[in-house]
């Protein structure tokens, strides 16, 4: 027996499992399985209630066999008296049959006492329990009303302790097997062979067809109509009967009761929740492809919101180009290459400003000027439009028809994971939107600084000395060459080796050259430029993007795929606990019990 203490700890651990088992069915979730499960934990919790309400009654035993096994005999030789009508080859028990102590008190059992015929007799055995002659199980083959099995399914549910009987003949019955599977689950077992006057012991070829889902301790081959014979003629029992009800005189004494519940308690809140966990695993798959494909169709909307996104972005790249240009040749000040970057981000200036040469009166002066006017008001524009772009964007969303066809996709993952397909109504749209808005003023006051602040990394990435020093010496190199072959000609090569000047070809070569490779340095520094800037609009775009579906796409979908996910690890969590508090509260050591996962008899 353990000490007082632990024994109320390990008892307060059981009544918090319970109480969390209450908390975990409180989650009411729009998932089938889930509902499903919740159903049986409800059902296990009002037999847990029935238990703690007759927790100090008599513990109540009931003999369980198939037909002809001696269940009747048996509960004559336990009480001593021929209480009940036993027969060998038909069912005789056909109303179910209460055998309890004078002064015990029926009504705290809980029992359909309308349904026994209930005998009343002064045996030292019912002084600690009830004893009931149940139906035969395998009379009929369907559970109809009225029907034996159908008075056997209301009757096992109250009973603590199974004396299950079979024989030498009917112990491999798949019949009896099978409602013993489902009985067994919250009950203590006793195995007894009968008929041994006239049947072979075969308790060892049983106890291994049984030890794959039953824990046995002992087995018992006895003589029913022995043992009574010997009670009446004042005789102690002898043989296996006498080892029986030692067992049960001490393994369902009144000390014992609490001990015996528990175990069945714990017992059958572990079967509960193993079913539960099975039946939920058998969906979790389709959830989590639920949960896959919607975050597929994120990343599908997130992806075609990035590119519209980007290409608006790009429609102002010319201008953000020309900035970058512009702060370069600032930042670089009147250096030779920067000069040539100079001449070509402001060529259509220079062009233009080379027409005033040509003019000849002041009519066509008037003219030219006029057009340059009118390329500057252009140029101001664009940069008005520019900005007036990053608003736009912010107000750049996903059309109905993109979410309406992510919606068709989802549809078949909704109902194959059994969800509720309301969770997929229209008002998700609704909500997206508006979460949507929510962000713009934030995203329409920080678009242009994000834009500067783009500009500004990329003008520090080109603009350092490293890459300057390499631009002016490539630049440089051609300008030399032009200047130091005529100077080697004119005061080498033509007065010590007499060789004639350079002619003006060279010259002219020499700058047709040289204008070329300013040309082909200012597009290659630019489209260095183009590309980083191209390369941070793309990440910009993806960034604005995920900002603006930073919400969930069907909102509510998501959050109750979040808490069906949490309720399948918080029953993960309770069926650990009960593992762990089975293993540390045994149940009566000399009793058998169910030790394979069933569907619980709640």
């Amino acid at each position: 027996m353990l000490p007082e203490l632990a024994q109320i700890e390990l008892l307060a651990q059981v009544d918090e499992l319970i109480a969390a088992s209450r908390r975990w069915i409180d989650t009411d979730l729009p998932w089938s399985p889930l509902q499903h499960c919740h159903a049986v934990v409800r059902r296990l919790l009002a037999r847990v209630e029935t238990l703690r309400v007759r927790l100090e009654s008599p513990l109540v035993v009931a003999t369980f066999g198939g037909t002809g096994t001696g269940k009747s005999s048996l509960v004559n030789a336990l009480v001593g008296l021929e209480v009940s009508a036993s027969g060998r080859q038909r069912p005789t028990t056909m109303r179910p049959t209460l055998i309890a102590h004078q002064l015990t008190e029926l009504e705290p059992l809980g029992l359909p006492l309308d349904q026994f015929s209930i005998i009343r007799c002064d045996t030292p055995l019912l002084r600690d329990i009830v004893l009931i002659d149940c139906p035969d199980p395998d009379t009929t083959e369907a559970e109809t009303h009225g029907s034996n099995l159908e008075r056997l399914h209301k009757l096992l549910p109250h009973c603590d302790v199974l004396i299950y009987t079979s024989t030498q003949q009917k112990y491999r019955s798949a019949r009896v097997g099978g409602e013993l599977s489902q009985a067994a689950t919250g009950c203590r077992l006793v195995f007894v062979q009968t008929h041994a006057d006239l049947d072979q012991d075969v308790c060892d070829d049983w106890r291994q067809q049984l030890e794959e889902q039953y824990r046995v301790p002992d087995m018992f081959f006895i003589d029913s109509l022995r043992a009574l014979r010997e009670q009446q003629a004042g005789q102690r029992p002898t043989g296996d009967f006498r080892r029986l009800e030692d067992l049960l005189s001490r393994e369902l004494a009144a000390s014992h009761r609490t001990q015996v519940r528990r175990a069945n308690l714990l017992d059958l809140v572990q079967a509960t929740l193993d079913h539960c966990r099975t039946h939920l695993a058998q969906h979790v798959p389709a959830l989590r492809d639920l949960e896959e494909t919607l975050e597929q169709q994120r990343r599908k909307l997130t992806n075609r919101m990035a590119d519209r996104l980007r290409d608006e972005l790009l429609q102002c790249g010319n201008l953000w180009e020309r900035r970058l240009l512009d702060g370069v040749t600032e930042t670089w000040g009147s250096s030779p290459f920067s000069t040539v970057l100079r001449v070509y981000n402001g060529l259509g200036n220079w062009i233009a400003s080379a027409g005033l040469f040509r003019a000849r009166t002041t009519a066509q002066m008037a003219l030219i000027g006029a057009v340059q006017g009118v390329r500057w008001l252009a140029s101001r524009q664009q940069e008005s439009q520019a900005e007036s772009q990053l608003g736009r964007l912010a107000s750049l969303g996903l059309d109905d028809s993109l979410l309406r066809e992510s919606q068709v996709v989802i549809d078949g993952f909704v109902r194959s994971a059994q969800l509720s397909p309301q969770l997929l109504d229209t008002s998700s749209f609704a909500t997206l939107r508006s979460e949507a808005a929510r962000v713009e003023g934030q995203f329409l006051g920080d678009a242009s600084r994000r834009v500067d602040e783009l500009i500004g990394d990329l003008l520090t990435r080109h603009t350092r000395l490293p890459l300057r020093i390499v631009y002016e010496v490539l630049w440089g190199l051609l300008p030399l060459y032009i200047v130091a072959r005529p100077a080697y000609n004119f005061f080498y090569a033509e007065p010590v080796l007499g060789r004639p000047l350079l002619s003006s070809d060279f010259y002219i070569h020499g700058i047709v050259f040289l204008v070329l490779w300013s040309w082909f340095l200012a597009m290659t520094f630019a489209r260095r430029l183009r590309r980083g800037l191209h390369s941070r609009i793309a990440t910009l775009a993806g960034e604005m993007a995920d900002v603006r579906l930073a919400t969930d796409l069907f909102p509510r979908l998501d959050e109750t795929c979040r808490n069906v996910r949490a309720a399948v690890s918080q029953l993960e969590s309770l069926a650990t606990r009960t593992t762990d508090l089975r293993r540390n509260l045994s149940g009566a050591g000399g009793l058998g019990a169910r030790v394979a996962n069933a569907t619980p008899r709640v």
